[in-house]
Protein backbone atom coordinates (compact mmCIF):
# COMPACT_ATOMS: atom_id res chain seq x y z
CA UNK A 1 0.00 0.00 0.00
CA UNK A 2 1.71 3.73 -1.13
CA UNK A 3 1.76 6.15 1.10
CA UNK A 4 -0.99 7.89 -0.35
CA UNK A 5 -3.26 4.93 -0.35
CA UNK A 6 -2.57 4.38 3.58
CA UNK A 7 -3.28 8.14 4.35
CA UNK A 8 -6.61 8.02 2.59
CA UNK A 9 -7.33 4.63 5.15
CA UNK A 10 -6.32 6.14 7.89
CA UNK A 11 -8.71 9.16 7.66
CA UNK A 12 -11.58 7.56 6.39
CA UNK A 13 -11.25 4.98 9.78
CA UNK A 14 -11.12 8.00 11.46
CA UNK A 15 -14.07 9.44 10.17
CA UNK A 16 -15.42 6.37 10.42
CA UNK A 17 -14.56 6.06 14.10
CA UNK A 18 -16.22 9.97 15.02
CA UNK A 19 -19.25 9.16 13.04
CA UNK A 20 -19.56 6.02 15.31
CA UNK A 21 -18.65 8.25 18.66
CA UNK A 22 -21.32 10.70 17.99
CA UNK A 23 -24.01 8.34 17.29
CA UNK A 24 -23.20 6.63 20.66
CA UNK A 25 -22.82 9.90 22.52
CA UNK A 26 -26.77 11.04 20.92
CA UNK A 27 -27.96 7.58 21.95
CA UNK A 28 -26.49 7.42 24.91
CA UNK A 29 -29.39 8.39 27.82
CA UNK A 30 -28.24 9.03 31.39
CA UNK A 31 -31.66 8.51 33.07
CA UNK A 32 -32.83 5.19 30.94
CA UNK A 33 -32.28 3.03 33.92
CA UNK A 34 -33.70 5.60 36.54
CA UNK A 35 -36.68 5.07 38.86
CA UNK A 36 -39.77 7.02 38.88
CA UNK A 37 -38.49 8.15 41.98
CA UNK A 38 -35.04 9.50 40.59
CA UNK A 39 -36.76 10.91 37.70
CA UNK A 40 -39.06 13.08 40.24
CA UNK A 41 -36.57 14.01 42.30
CA UNK A 42 -33.91 15.40 39.90
CA UNK A 43 -36.86 16.55 37.81
CA UNK A 44 -38.16 18.98 41.01
CA UNK A 45 -34.08 20.01 41.55
CA UNK A 46 -34.23 21.56 38.36
CA UNK A 47 -37.63 23.11 38.47
CA UNK A 48 -36.56 24.34 41.65
CA UNK A 49 -33.00 25.82 40.61
CA UNK A 50 -35.24 27.53 37.57
CA UNK A 51 -33.75 24.58 34.68
CA UNK A 52 -37.14 24.91 33.23
CA UNK A 53 -36.18 23.18 29.84
CA UNK A 54 -34.43 20.12 31.45
CA UNK A 55 -37.01 20.07 34.14
CA UNK A 56 -39.68 19.47 31.32
CA UNK A 57 -37.63 16.56 29.61
CA UNK A 58 -37.47 15.14 32.60
CA UNK A 59 -41.35 15.20 33.71
CA UNK A 60 -41.91 13.96 30.26
CA UNK A 61 -39.54 11.15 30.75
CA UNK A 62 -41.06 10.17 33.80
CA UNK A 63 -45.06 10.00 32.16
CA UNK A 64 -43.79 8.15 29.73
CA UNK A 65 -41.79 5.49 31.30
CA UNK A 66 -43.91 5.39 34.67
CA UNK A 67 -47.62 6.35 33.52
CA UNK A 68 -49.87 4.72 36.65
CA UNK A 69 -49.00 6.14 39.81
CA UNK A 70 -48.51 9.09 42.56
CA UNK A 71 -44.99 10.06 40.90
CA UNK A 72 -46.46 10.67 37.53
CA UNK A 73 -49.63 12.19 38.54
CA UNK A 74 -47.51 15.34 40.64
CA UNK A 75 -45.16 15.14 37.44
CA UNK A 76 -48.19 16.34 35.29
CA UNK A 77 -49.21 19.27 38.04
CA UNK A 78 -45.74 20.21 38.27
CA UNK A 79 -45.56 20.06 34.39
CA UNK A 80 -48.17 22.32 33.95
CA UNK A 81 -46.10 25.01 36.13
CA UNK A 82 -42.86 24.29 33.59
CA UNK A 83 -45.14 25.19 30.79
CA UNK A 84 -46.23 28.12 32.71
CA UNK A 85 -42.82 29.47 33.42
CA UNK A 86 -42.10 29.09 29.55
CA UNK A 87 -44.68 31.34 28.48
CA UNK A 88 -45.69 27.96 26.86
CA UNK A 89 -49.51 28.87 27.47
CA UNK A 90 -51.51 27.14 25.47
CA UNK A 91 -49.31 23.91 26.66
CA UNK A 92 -50.00 24.54 30.18
CA UNK A 93 -53.53 24.96 29.82
CA UNK A 94 -53.88 21.55 27.85
CA UNK A 95 -51.87 19.59 30.51
CA UNK A 96 -53.99 21.23 33.34
CA UNK A 97 -57.23 20.37 30.59
CA UNK A 98 -55.37 16.87 31.32
CA UNK A 99 -55.04 16.71 34.66
CA UNK A 100 -58.60 17.57 35.74
CA UNK A 101 -60.02 15.33 33.25
CA UNK A 102 -58.02 12.03 34.63
CA UNK A 103 -58.00 12.63 37.75
CA UNK A 104 -61.03 15.18 38.78
CA UNK A 105 -61.09 13.55 42.38
CA UNK A 106 -57.32 14.29 42.91
CA UNK A 107 -56.11 16.43 45.95
CA UNK A 108 -54.04 18.62 43.57
CA UNK A 109 -56.96 19.03 41.04
CA UNK A 110 -57.47 22.89 42.58
CA UNK A 111 -54.31 23.32 41.87
CA UNK A 112 -54.74 22.57 38.10
CA UNK A 113 -57.91 24.80 38.38
CA UNK A 114 -55.56 27.62 39.50
CA UNK A 115 -52.54 27.10 36.75
CA UNK A 116 -55.43 27.14 34.08
CA UNK A 117 -56.58 30.63 35.31
CA UNK A 118 -53.24 31.91 35.59
CA UNK A 119 -52.06 31.14 32.36
CA UNK A 120 -54.85 32.41 30.91
CA UNK A 121 -54.92 35.17 33.26
CA UNK A 122 -51.21 36.21 31.63
CA UNK A 123 -51.67 35.64 28.61
CA UNK A 124 -54.26 38.79 29.02
CA UNK A 125 -51.77 40.83 31.14
CA UNK A 126 -51.24 44.54 31.07
CA UNK A 127 -55.09 44.88 29.59
CA UNK A 128 -55.33 48.66 30.23
CA UNK A 129 -51.73 49.19 29.79
CA UNK A 130 -51.17 48.19 26.26
CA UNK A 131 -54.09 48.24 24.58
CA UNK A 132 -56.06 51.05 23.75
CA UNK A 133 -59.64 51.89 24.12
CA UNK A 134 -60.21 51.20 20.22
CA UNK A 135 -58.15 48.02 20.56
CA UNK A 136 -60.27 46.52 23.64
CA UNK A 137 -63.40 46.49 21.71
CA UNK A 138 -62.34 44.94 18.82
CA UNK A 139 -59.76 42.11 20.74
CA UNK A 140 -60.54 38.95 21.58
CA UNK A 141 -61.58 38.51 25.13
CA UNK A 142 -61.81 34.33 24.94
CA UNK A 143 -58.69 34.37 27.17
CA UNK A 144 -60.17 36.19 29.81
CA UNK A 145 -63.62 34.73 30.19
CA UNK A 146 -62.07 31.33 30.74
CA UNK A 147 -59.39 32.81 33.15
CA UNK A 148 -62.13 34.10 34.91
CA UNK A 149 -64.24 30.48 34.67
CA UNK A 150 -61.26 28.39 35.97
CA UNK A 151 -60.76 30.74 38.78
CA UNK A 152 -64.90 30.62 39.47
CA UNK A 153 -64.86 26.98 38.97
CA UNK A 154 -61.70 26.96 41.75
CA UNK A 155 -63.41 28.87 44.29
CA UNK A 156 -66.77 27.64 43.64
CA UNK A 157 -65.81 23.82 44.14
CA UNK A 158 -62.67 24.12 46.22
CA UNK A 159 -63.75 26.73 48.87
CA UNK A 160 -61.25 26.21 51.44
CA UNK A 161 -58.06 26.01 48.44
CA UNK A 162 -55.14 27.73 49.27
CA UNK A 163 -55.54 29.15 46.22
CA UNK A 164 -59.12 30.83 46.42
CA UNK A 165 -57.66 34.25 47.84
CA UNK A 166 -55.52 34.77 45.22
CA UNK A 167 -58.19 33.71 42.42
CA UNK A 168 -60.88 35.46 43.73
CA UNK A 169 -58.73 39.00 43.86
CA UNK A 170 -57.76 38.46 40.04
CA UNK A 171 -61.73 37.57 39.01
CA UNK A 172 -62.55 40.84 40.56
CA UNK A 173 -60.08 42.26 38.07
CA UNK A 174 -61.22 40.59 35.13
CA UNK A 175 -65.02 41.60 35.73
CA UNK A 176 -63.68 44.98 35.59
CA UNK A 177 -61.89 44.10 32.29
CA UNK A 178 -64.87 42.25 30.26
CA UNK A 179 -67.12 45.08 31.47
CA UNK A 180 -64.72 47.54 29.76
CA UNK A 181 -64.05 45.53 26.89
CA UNK A 182 -67.90 45.91 26.47
CA UNK A 183 -67.86 49.46 27.46
CA UNK A 184 -65.35 49.89 24.65
CA UNK A 185 -67.37 48.42 21.96
CA UNK A 186 -70.59 50.29 22.96
CA UNK A 187 -68.46 53.85 22.67
CA UNK A 188 -67.25 52.10 19.37
CA UNK A 189 -70.48 51.77 17.98
CA UNK A 190 -71.86 55.21 19.19
CA UNK A 191 -68.92 56.83 17.40
CA UNK A 192 -69.88 55.26 14.30
CA UNK A 193 -73.59 56.43 14.64
CA UNK A 194 -74.84 52.59 15.10
CA UNK A 195 -76.68 53.56 18.26
CA UNK A 196 -79.49 51.11 18.67
CA UNK A 197 -75.82 48.49 18.83
CA UNK A 198 -74.37 51.12 21.45
CA UNK A 199 -77.79 51.47 24.03
CA UNK A 200 -77.68 47.14 23.00
CA UNK A 201 -73.46 46.72 24.33
CA UNK A 202 -74.14 49.29 27.51
CA UNK A 203 -76.95 47.42 28.50
CA UNK A 204 -75.36 44.00 28.44
CA UNK A 205 -72.65 46.14 30.84
CA UNK A 206 -75.61 47.02 33.47
CA UNK A 207 -76.96 43.24 33.04
CA UNK A 208 -73.58 41.32 33.38
CA UNK A 209 -71.35 43.34 35.08
CA UNK A 210 -73.16 45.93 37.67
CA UNK A 211 -71.25 48.00 40.17
CA UNK A 212 -68.60 48.05 38.35
CA UNK A 213 -66.63 50.91 37.10
CA UNK A 214 -68.08 50.70 33.57
CA UNK A 215 -71.76 51.24 34.86
CA UNK A 216 -71.37 54.95 35.25
CA UNK A 217 -70.98 55.50 31.93
CA UNK A 218 -72.79 53.02 30.43
CA UNK A 219 -75.61 54.34 31.55
CA UNK A 220 -74.80 57.15 29.64
CA UNK A 221 -74.12 55.82 26.43
CA UNK A 222 -77.67 54.41 26.69
CA UNK A 223 -78.85 57.88 27.09
CA UNK A 224 -77.23 59.09 24.74
CA UNK A 225 -77.79 56.38 22.00
CA UNK A 226 -81.65 56.59 23.03
CA UNK A 227 -81.39 60.41 22.39
CA UNK A 228 -80.08 60.07 19.03
CA UNK A 229 -82.70 58.09 18.16
CA UNK A 230 -85.27 59.60 19.47
CA UNK A 231 -86.50 57.40 22.26
CA UNK A 232 -86.78 60.34 24.79
CA UNK A 233 -88.38 58.22 27.54
CA UNK A 234 -86.16 55.46 27.56
CA UNK A 235 -83.24 58.52 27.18
CA UNK A 236 -85.15 60.09 30.69
CA UNK A 237 -84.95 56.39 32.32
CA UNK A 238 -81.96 55.95 31.52
CA UNK A 239 -80.51 59.79 33.01
CA UNK A 240 -82.66 59.58 36.00
CA UNK A 241 -80.95 56.35 36.86
CA UNK A 242 -77.50 57.97 36.35
CA UNK A 243 -79.12 60.86 38.57
CA UNK A 244 -79.94 58.66 41.65
CA UNK A 245 -76.64 56.42 41.44
CA UNK A 246 -73.95 58.65 40.37
CA UNK A 247 -75.02 62.57 41.30
CA UNK A 248 -72.20 64.11 41.06
CA UNK A 249 -70.92 62.11 37.46
CA UNK A 250 -68.99 63.91 34.99
CA UNK A 251 -71.39 62.47 32.61
CA UNK A 252 -74.06 65.13 33.48
CA UNK A 253 -72.11 68.14 32.99
CA UNK A 254 -72.23 67.54 29.36
CA UNK A 255 -74.54 68.89 26.77
CA UNK A 256 -76.12 67.23 24.10
CA UNK A 257 -74.64 69.09 21.42
CA UNK A 258 -71.69 70.70 20.73
CA UNK A 259 -72.30 74.12 20.76
CA UNK A 260 -70.04 76.61 22.24
CA UNK A 261 -66.96 74.79 21.61
CA UNK A 262 -67.77 72.11 23.67
CA UNK A 263 -66.12 68.41 22.77
CA UNK A 264 -68.45 65.21 22.39
CA UNK A 265 -67.86 63.33 25.30
CA UNK A 266 -66.63 60.12 23.63
CA UNK A 267 -63.97 62.29 22.05
CA UNK A 268 -62.45 62.08 25.58
CA UNK A 269 -61.69 58.63 24.91
CA UNK A 270 -60.49 58.53 20.97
Amino acid sequence: MTNISLSRFCLLLLATLLTACETLSQDYDPTKDWSAAKLHSEAKAELQDGNYEKAAKLYEALESRYPYGAYSQQAQLEQIYVYYKQHETASAISEADRFIKAHPNHPGVDYAYYMKGLANFNDDLGIFGIYSPNDLAERDMKPTREAFDAFKELVTRFPNSRYVGDASLRMKYLVDVMAHADLATARYYFHRQAYLAAANRAQEVLKRFPRTSSTEEALYIMAKSYEAMGLHDLQNDSLRVLRQDYPNSKFLASTSSTKGGGRPWWRLFW
